[in-house]
């Protein structure tokens, strides 16, 4: 091997990226409708919808070409999940009374792919918002993320997408822990962005200022 042979880029496979998952959750007979799905993902997003397969029950269709499916699951997610995952939820007033009464959900994944991982995460939260807008869900649970997230909320950060800003809330959880003299702060979910978690120790900054600080942070690091 030559010296310039040490200096050339090695042709690489680009990477694909993992499914992403999440379960918006339903109270008695409620559920979402697939045709309103697609209308509002259309209408709303502007997102082009094509190869639509299946029913209200099962279904595949592409998003801006990124495979999606979602299947309704008539029976509640196990009691045991919400409630670990309640332990960290503080978006949620009433997290534990309202999820722990719902009695049916949905499965909504988006597929492998070698997309850009930022892109398949729009397109992850333009589709959840679609399901949220267009039935009487409660609200999403993604437990690989230690996330809860109420039906209002979700909404308000999806739409930060028309604004260029990046939903990040919905996206990685921002644990806060607190003592007499100071705050701490934590991030779980970079690792799905091939990036490192990060932490701030025993800062004198107030919880929510804490808060925006690593929301800030964490949106830089994802964006760029």
């Amino acid at each position: 091997m030559g010296l310039l042979d040490l200096f050339k880029k090695k042709e690489e496979k680009p990477k694909e990226n993992p499914l992403l998952l999440s379960m918006p959750m339903f109270n008695g007979d409620d559920s979402y409708s697939l045709q309103e799905i697609v209308l509002d993902l259309k209408e709303f997003w502007a997102v082009d919808v094509t190869d639509v397969e299946g029913d209200d029950n099962t279904a595949t269709f592409r998003i801006n070409g990124e495979l999606v499916a979602i299947a309704k699951m008539p029976a509640p997610i196990p009691q045991e999940d919400i409630e670990s995952t309640a332990n960290y939820t503080y978006l949620w007033n009433n997290v534990l009374e309202e999820c722990t009464q719902h009695t049916s959900h949905a499965i909504v994944t988006v597929l492998t792919s070698e997309t850009d991982v930022v892109d398949r995460h729009i397109i992850f939260t333009q589709l959840n918002a679609s399901i949220l807008r267009t039935s009487n869900a409660i609200g999403v649970y993604k437990g690989t993320q230690t996330l809860l997230l109420p039906k209002p909320l979700y909404l308000d950060f999806a739409d930060l997408l028309f604004q260029e800003m990046l939903p990040v809330q919905l996206w990685v959880y921002i644990g806060l822990v607190s003592d007499e003299n100071s705050n701490s702060a934590y991030t779980y979910g970079l690792k799905e962005f091939g990036k490192t978690e990060i932490e701030v120790l025993e800062s004198d900054m107030q919880r929510s200022d804490l808060y925006d600080f690593v929301v800030a942070v964490t949106s830089y690091i994802i964006g760029y």
